[in-house]
């Protein structure tokens, strides 16, 4: 025991001193050149031009031809999601998706918000704007950007956006209403790919730091979770003057040690600061942490190694497509799911709505370059780069969802963003907040942006 305790303060002593000696830094806001070739000497056309999402018949007679001939494998008796995707759930998605499913009619739900697209360091880069239907008397609505994550897109927003935009309308207070801006990632959906190697998390918070000046944004809120978190974290790191509030539903923190404090076993938890909560959703610790993360980050290693190897098979082949990224949105969401022969997957979500983030990549050939994110963002190995030694220094709010892949404790969150002003236990709820839970996500964005007000 005594040694147990010795280690502990032995610890808490280097991660002290690891951390204290941080000052307030922010990254170089430096420039780039996405686009193919070299760039022009001519300068870049800043026009932002509407966009419509379109199909053809051409484009469903073709995926339907596709879907039509995939060889299905059998499933193992009894294995329900703990090999994968269970083949034989996936025999009823796919005799939805081909039978049912509507894509020309989801086409018209995508368009129901308003699409743009802008050229930003030789990108086509598309969003959403969703601007409320009535702005409250007196007051202009708060302008935030939300960034999704892979296998996401900007649809994950479409159920939370009203909450923000038309919260009377929903029985919410008008104390706070938002102008909503969701991207497309560089290499998602309908955003253009990089034509040039080293696009990672900190170009792509710079080109929407750029957006929102372009949008007449001098100051704004960001929020986002898995890539989205990265992405604008480093906006935070950026332009923080420019940034009033950064709300999260996953928190990176690569370099902080904190994480190796659950090793010393849970009688030290609430020595080291941790709260009974955390305690639950940390352990047991080799089935909460080691093996969880041990099961889920396979799909990691491929993809920030050889992402286009990989990528050619999905990219060919929509039901293979479908299994890759659907197969996350089970074990993502709640790791119990892996014990049910669906995967749980229609607990949470509707297959239409799964079924159009799919369509989101499929349709824009999407997948190979989606994938290229993680090799640009990891292939110097985690700790190395500049903006993971870095702290945050704007207010930060952090939402923990209880079935997020690896819960942060608050300890954790605030080594790297000093200054969380709001941290949140969620009732309920996995990796996909605003997908899964656009009520709670939108009441914790909106406490988080009530307090961040009165700073």
């Amino acid at each position: 025991m005594w040694l147990e305790v010795l280690l502990a303060s032995v610890l808490g002593f280097v991660i002290y001193w690891f951390i204290s000696r941080d000052k307030e830094e922010t990254l170089p806001l430096e420039d780039g050149w996405w686009g193919p070739g070299v760039k022009s000497t001519a300068k870049e056309d800043e026009s932002i031009r509407p966009f419509t999402v379109e199909t053809s018949d051409e484009e469903i007679n073709d995926l339907h031809q596709r879907i039509d001939k995939f060889r299905m494998t059998p499933s193992l008796e009894d294995s329900r999601f703990h090999y994968g995707f269970n083949s034989n759930y996936l025999k009823k998605v796919v005799s939805y998706w081909r039978s049912k499913f509507d894509w020309r009619k989801q086409v018209e739900t995508l368009n129901k918000y308003p699409h743009f697209k802008t050229k930003i360091e030789g990108l086509d880069i598309h969003f959403i704007h969703v601007k409320p239907p009535q702005p409250p008397a007196g007051r202009s609505p708060k302008p935030l950007l939300m960034v999704h994550g892979w296998p996401g897109s900007f649809y994950e927003f479409y159920k939370i956006i009203p909450l923000l935009t038309d919260p009377k309308g929903h029985g919410l207070s008008d104390e706070h209403v938002f102008e909503v801006i969701c991207p497309s990632i560089p290499g998602y959906g309908f955003s253009e790919a990089s034509y040039k190697k080293g696009f990672n998390s900190v170009a792509a918070a710079r080109i929407f730091y750029k957006l929102m000046l372009r949008l007449g944004f001098q100051k704004f809120y960001i929020q986002g979770g898995d890539w989205g978190s990265l992405i604008c974290t480093n906006m935070a790191q950026l332009v923080p003057s420019h940034v009033k509030g950064l709300h999260l539903n996953m928190a990176f923190n690569s370099r902080n040690l904190s994480f190796l404090t659950p090793l010393l076993g849970q009688r030290f938890m609430g020595f080291l600061g941790y709260t009974e909560k955390d305690v639950e959703l940390l352990y047991p610790f080799k089935e909460k942490i080691f093996y969880n993360i041990m099961r889920e980050s396979g799909y990691m290693h491929i993809q920030a190694t050889k992402p286009d190897t990989v990528g050619c098979a999905l990219n060919d082949s929509p039901v293979g497509l479908a299994a890759y990224i659907l197969e996350k949105f089970s074990t993502w969401t709640n790791s119990e799911f892996r014990n049910l022969e669906d995967g749980g997957l229609e607990r949470k979500f509707s297959l239409d709505d799964l079924l159009t983030n799919i369509m989101i990549y499929w349709t824009t050939a999407s997948i190979v370059s989606s994938q290229r994110f993680y090799k640009e963002n990891f292939s110097h190995g985690l700790g190395t780069l500049k903006h993971e030694r870095l702290k945050v220094f704007v207010p930060t709010g952090l939402a923990a969802f209880p079935c997020e892949i690896l819960h942060s404790p608050e300890k954790w969150v605030r080594s790297k963003y000093c200054k969380l002003i709001s941290y949140s236990y969620m009732a309920r709820g996995g990796h996909f907040a605003a997908f899964e839970e656009p009520t709670l996500l939108a009441q914790d964005i909106r406490k988080f942006v009530a307090l961040a007000e009165r700073q």
